[in-house]
């Protein structure tokens, strides 16, 4: 069984198929962490050595011993499981509270556990699912507070063969006394020792998800959210790898956040060298009341450890979100090929213009038509109508039923643009509700992009939203939502809030954004939905539990990709990934990449075009046909094989990506030349995962290579022209 219970050491351990948690209540109070890394068959002796192993400070002990007497027991020494603010812990908390007589001091301590077979659903929160009980085991572990009757309930799911340990937090006041919390991380680790390197994934709109990597130090180092969503500028996820890890060795230890709202993800080393890593809901600017009875969830944290580095703590995220976090219908099928307006036309559209770029797109091969904004209301620009979601007539005289109609009477299906959460000041819908925006009484209401943003705090707002979605959905043939959202928040307040609770409004908004989510995709199960935040400003795990796929990135320059696609990949698959052939030369980079790279690049993803097609030549009709074409072929293995990473755009000159189906039988090779070199020695790009006794065989050339030739010895490339790219599939020979 993936969780193991021994009464008799009060050990807990959690086994996953390469990898072993392990922590013990001492003195039968308190949980300390004892090991996590590589998969343990035998544990014994394991507290006797990390006895041995510790030896406290001189200073603070009277004992060697790693754990110590409890008549000197100080926690700021022993690696913890879960700690509180308030004690002999130092160290950055996972949890903290204030009660009413103003102490801040939380000491709860082990009252029982469960463990159970499958996984609970979180209340009103994404999260990663089991379909079958046999898949995962779920230890409960129970910590209360006895002078406050505060309940903390750890929550520890094991997949044993996905191999991914989840985490989260409930917290539960059955105490007489209303408890202000103020931080709840989902997860935190302790780690004996810190010399380990930070990964974290960081950016701005358009540059998403650079990595960066720099050594931990003494102190806190972290990266958060305060915009109100997870943001571009960093994602919320963590990784400490061991000193010199690479993409296919190195011990690594991933800490990804399912949630969409403010975060920190963070590491702190104390004057021990205990590294404590930590990933939740940012403390900034957050007070949640629980009353009396009442419940709190936080969100999930999902670790990953590998003893393969970078790649293989990336697969395992990808598997395990691919299959148990995305869910519906589209799950486990190939998602169509679209072309979307916008970079095409922006706001200056009518009728005729999308019919004539869908009458194109079908005769290459298009499968699905995206209108994107402007559609609706007066919207002409960016400064007016979010809200009033009906037909701009002068556009679309016969409105989006019209509209839809003459798509689909050509063979596509049709998609449209929304932004749900937000509201344009020049509007029908602020002239009626002025107060349904996120404002704070008597302080000017600072606008971004011209809009502000919905206060989904609020029900009558759901309901508004759910409301003009479902008549929209239900009354015209739709078959695909583009979802966005483009601002960040400020003056943050509700109007339907008390003075005590509006620090409970950022967390509160993002759980009425779920709600929204869970009941329009629920009642609307063939619509395939794809979320955007002007690119990848909300692309996290909690929007890829509503939502099919995801819009990268606003830049959509396929040399400018290859950094953002190999980034985003370090955690979110490739399935997820909205990429599209745009323009030439780029409208914003100016770049002149040829169709063929362009093409290649937005295929190791969700593949798809935005540029004019009304305007497309035979010649270019011909070579998209030759793309959907390739599309198709390697689709499946693409969105649903192993992606091994093997030449970085970070570090080197190229990038270099292979897709190797489930079976081993067929691999697809991308690489990209980002700049040529006259007389540049040979390039050998090194595949990985293969069955290295079998021999494969080049679709495109007819050459045979064993799996150890294609591992060992590589594919020899001449980078001789600047934006040059190839794609090749290899069939393992029976």
């Amino acid at each position: 069984m993936p969780i193991l219970w021994n009464e008799t050491e009060k050990l807990f351990h959690l086994k996953t198929k390469h990898s072993s948690y392990i922590f013990c209540i001492a003195h039968g109070k308190y949980p300390v962490h004892l090991y996590y890394g590589k998969r343990l068959e035998n544990t014994q002796g394991l507290a006797v050595f990390l006895n041995k192993l510790g030896g406290r400070p001189s200073v603070y002990a009277k004992s060697p011993e790693f754990i110590g007497k409890e008549d000197d027991f100080r926690l700021e020494l022993v690696p913890q499981e879960y700690p509180f603010y308030g004690n002999t812990d130092l160290k950055t908390p996972a949890f903290s509270a204030r009660y009413e007589n103003g102490s801040r001091i939380t000491n709860a301590v082990y009252a029982g556990h469960k463990i159970m077979d499958g996984k609970p659903r979180l209340c009103g929160l994404p999260s990663t699912y089991t379909e079958s009980d046999a898949e995962a085991q779920t230890l409960e572990l129970t910590l209360t507070d006895e002078l406050t009757g505060l309940n903390i309930i750890l929550s520890y799911t094991a997949y044993e063969e996905t191999d991914a340990i989840c985490r989260s937090v409930r917290v539960e006041n059955n105490g007489e006394q209303t408890v202000d919390i103020t931080s709840v991380m989902s997860a935190s680790v302790d780690f004996l020792g810190a010399d380990f390197d930070l990964i974290t994934l960081g950016g701005t709109w358009t540059d998403e998800c650079n990595i960066t990597r720099r050594p931990l130090a003494f102190g806190i180092q972290s990266v958060d959210s305060k915009r109100g969503s997870s943001g571009h500028m960093h994602s919320p996820f963590l990784a400490l790898a061991e000193k010199g890890a690479r993409e296919n060795s190195g011990e690594v230890y991933g800490f990804s956040l399912v949630y969409s709202g403010n975060f920190v993800a963070g590491t702190e080393v104390n004057e021990f060298h205990i590294s404590r890593a930590f990933i939740g809901m940012n403390p900034f600017d957050f007070n949640w009341r629980l009353n009396p009875g009442e419940t709190f969830t936080a969100p999930e944290a999902v670790m990953v450890y590998s003893g393969k580095g970078f790649g293989g703590m990336s697969r395992t995220y990808h598997r395990l979100y691919r299959t148990r976090l995305v869910r519906g219908k589209f799950r486990d099928k190939n998602r169509p090929v679209l072309a979307n307006n916008w970079e095409a036309t922006t706001f200056q559209f009518n009728e005729d213009k999308i019919i004539a770029i869908a009458q194109k797109a079908k005769e290459a091969g298009v499968e699905l038509m995206v209108l994107d904004d402007g559609w609706f209301g007066n919207r002409n620009d960016d400064t007016t109508s979010l809200g009033d979601w009906f037909p701009n007539q002068e556009k679309l005289p016969n409105g989006i039923g019209g509209l839809a109609e003459k798509i689909e009477g050509l063979g596509l299906k049709f998609g449209l643009w929304f932004e749900p959460e937000m509201i344009s000041p020049k509007s029908k819908l602020y002239e009626m509700h002025p107060d349904w925006c996120i404002h704070a009484e008597g302080r000017e209401r600072n606008l971004g992009r011209q809009q502000l943003i919905l206060d989904l705090t609020r029900q009558d707002v759901r309901d508004f939203i759910i409301g003009f979605l479902t008549d929209i959905l239900k009354n015209n043939p739709i078959s695909y939502i583009k979802w966005d959202y483009n601002r960040n928040f400020t003056d943050i307040g509700s109007a339907t809030l008390p003075p005590e609770r509006q620090s409970e409004v950022a967390h509160r908004y993002i759980l009425g954004l779920y709600e929204i989510l869970e009941t329009i995709t629920t009642a609307f199960p063939n619509v395939l939905f794809e979320g955007c935040a002007s690119g990848g400003g909300r692309f996290d795990p909690g929007q890829m539990y509503y939502f099919d796929q995801y819009w990268t990135s606003d830049n959509s320059d396929a040399i400018a990709r290859l950094k953002i696609q190999y980034g985003t990949s370090l955690v979110m698959p490739a399935i997820m990934q909205g990429a599209h052939v745009s323009a030439y030369p780029h409208h914003s980079l100016h770049r002149f990449v040829p169709m063929k790279t362009r093409g290649h690049v937005a295929m190791t993803g969700q593949f798809g075009y935005e540029f004019d097609l009304s305007k497309a030549t035979d010649e270019t009709i011909a070579e998209m046909k030759e793309q959907i074409a390739l599309s198709k072929k390697i689709e499946s293995v693409v969105h649903f094989g192993d992606m091994y990473r093997l030449d970085s755009p970070f570090e080197t000159d190229c990038s270099s990506v292979e897709f190797l189906s489930e079976d081993k039988n067929t691999a697809v090779l991308f690489h990209c030349c980002t700049l040529g070199k006259i007389n540049g020695a040979p390039h050998f790009v090194k595949m990985s995962g293969l069955d290295r006794a079998s021999e494969y065989a080049c679709e495109e050339t007819g050459e045979v290579f064993s799996g150890a030739v294609l591992e060992d010895v590589g594919l020899a490339f001449r980078h001789s022209k600047d934006f040059e790219s190839w794609i090749y599939i290899f069939h393992k020979q029976k």
